[in-house]
């Protein structure tokens, strides 16, 4: 018998909720009422018994995180809901350090003498792992210790919009899109994370943030008439951020699907791109993806030492004794920012999860490499850099970890290009440009093992002749070599144009945590830069 849509709504919310609380105890169930926030005196009383345990243990340091994490997946293909998931997992985590080795365990019972257990187990651990150690871990300090709490700009929590709202609205922008004439499907979606966590540290650290992140989506196809090609338009002019329920709203995807529709049905009568070298126009929904595969990720430090090599591998911007002050990335008007400051931005936090107040820091100042990415154990490695600066060692606040069964390291902050001193757009750059191609949308690409040769497409290609567009070209494709690539960006946009992408899943480490990064930036030209036709046949 069919099924009312409300019908598989009610259903599909009861199954995914039954499914995840049935991981959790039943007293500390997000869902319960009798759930107690993660202020409440209890935590801390559970922590302060972890950390005691393993500082009698033998432990020089220790920290202790209590998380509860939620998330929600919707998504829908044209007139039907595809998949809904609600899952929620609630636990702790114990990280110690002894005599220069770490050790980690974690468990989801919050009980006093589990708390004890698990403290004495990673202490274990750090034992254990001693033998292998190649030098010991030294941590930078934490000044002053950190006390409070910290709640992300949300108005609305997604969790608390029913199910039937959230689904309405997706099924509503799939009709509109279907209303152009030959868009033929389409794929829509919507994702949530609401992210509770206490961390105490031996230092005298005790903090409570609230975290949330949400990403409306949505991919039109469309079919030529004779079936012989078709296209899409990914919606990613709408990034995730770090708000609730509002920004979804903000996103107006019903009045924009019409606009993606017609976009990608522009897109099959699109002119094949000429291969050769073009002026790039590139649009921030397009140049955020290049900033975080050619700038992010080689400058995290563990990359740039040779300690990280999971997710396309090390770093070619290495040794920092030989880059930093010295190595020219890109022009003096390239600074590249890190931070996890910026409101509505997926890496914004109060504090790292070491308790460290997050550090605005370039990376790249005036086109020289300046800094890396760090976390407490990380800063000291450049110790000899930071005293040539005059600059006390201090971690920048990179240090996450995606739940409580996970140990955190080294990821990610926000990483962006700053705004240039002149106000110019991405018209005005078109503008400036006589023969040229502007990429909006950011599409696939392909990166080397240290981030040194790649290829990036997009979603919307745009001819320029004369400093106009003249049409839509299409199959188009740019190859870099990193350092080239930044170095030929001759102009980018004022403050007016800055925009924020984002990551809501990036990837890292061994076993693999998943991390959100914001990168924001301006449009930039770079000149004479390689084009490929991706679609020529052989």
């Amino acid at each position: 018998m069919a099924q009312s849509r409300r019908e598989f709504i009610q259903l599909s919310s009861a199954a995914a909720l039954g499914l995840a609380a049935y991981r959790l105890p039943p007293q500390y169930r997000i869902a319960s009422p009798s759930a107690p926030p993660l202020s409440d005196p209890t935590f801390k009383e559970l922590a302060m018994r972890a950390l005691d345990a393993a500082k009698s243990a033998g432990a020089e340091y220790a920290d202790v995180r209590i998380s509860q994490n939620r998330n929600q997946a919707i998504q829908t293909r044209e007139h039907r809901v595809q998949s809904l998931s609600d899952s929620e997992t609630f636990g702790f985590g114990v990280r110690v350090l002894v005599k220069g080795a770490w050790g980690f365990a974690a468990s989801r019972d919050l009980v006093a003498d589990e708390m004890v257990r698990v403290a004495r187990q990673a202490v274990a651990q750090a034992q254990a792992n001693r033998a292998a150690l190649e030098r010991p871990v030294v941590l930078a300090p934490v000044t002053p210790t950190a006390s409070g709490t910290w709640r992300g700009p949300a108005e609305i929590d997604p969790f608390e919009v029913p199910i039937e709202e959230k689904v309405a609205l997706l099924l509503d922008a799939n009709a509109a899109a279907l209303k152009v004439a030959g868009a033929k499907f389409v794929n829509s979606g919507m994702f949530f994370l609401r992210e509770e966590k206490t961390l105490a540290t031996s230092d005298g650290t005790y903090v409570v943030q609230t975290i949330f992140r949400s990403q409306p989506q949505m991919t039109v196809t469309a079919v030529a008439p004779d079936f012989s090609d078709f296209q899409s338009r990914q919606s990613n002019d709408i990034q995730p951020m770090g708000r609730g329920y509002e920004h979804v709203r903000d996103a107006k995807l019903v009045e924009n699907a019409t606009r993606w529709a017609t976009e990608a049905v522009q897109k099959l009568g699109a002119k094949p791109v000429d291969v050769g070298r073009y002026d790039l126009v590139l649009h921030p929904t397009h140049l955020w993806l290049t900033i975080h595969e050619s700038i992010a990720h080689p400058t995290e430090l563990d990359r740039a030492m040779g300690y990280e090599a999971n997710y396309a591998g090390t770093s070619f911007v290495s040794p920092p004794q030989k880059m930093l002050g010295t190595f020219r990335y890109g022009p003096e008007i390239m600074n590249i920012q890190g931070d996890r400051t910026q409101v509505g931005s997926l890496s914004a936090c109060g504090w790292d999860d070491e308790g460290v107040v997050p550090d605005t820091f370039l990376i790249i100042k005036k086109g020289i490499v300046n800094d890396y990415q760090t976390t407490r154990e990380q800063a000291p490695w450049l110790d000899w850099w930071y005293k040539k600066q005059g600059k006390q060692t201090r971690s920048h606040g990179c240090s996450y970890a995606q739940s409580w069964e996970d140990i955190q390291f080294q990821r990610m902050p926000n990483v962006s290009l700053l705004p240039g001193e002149k106000e110019q757009s991405f018209e005005d750059l078109i503008a400036a440009t006589d023969k040229g191609i502007a990429i909006v949308g950011e599409g696939s690409f392909s990166i080397d093992q240290q981030r040194y040769n790649a290829q990036f497409g997009g979603q919307l290609f745009y001819e320029i002749k004369g400093g106009k567009v003249v049409g839509m070209l299409r199959d188009v494709a740019y190859q870099m070599r990193t350092p080239d690539f930044w170095n030929a960006m001759d102009m980018i946009g004022g403050k007016k144009s800055y925009q924020m992408g984002g990551a809501f899943n990036d990837g890292k480490g061994q076993p693999s945590q998943s991390n959100a990064v914001s990168h924001g930036c301006v449009p930039a030209r770079f000149k004479q830069i390689n084009v490929i036709n991706t679609g020529r046949k052989a």
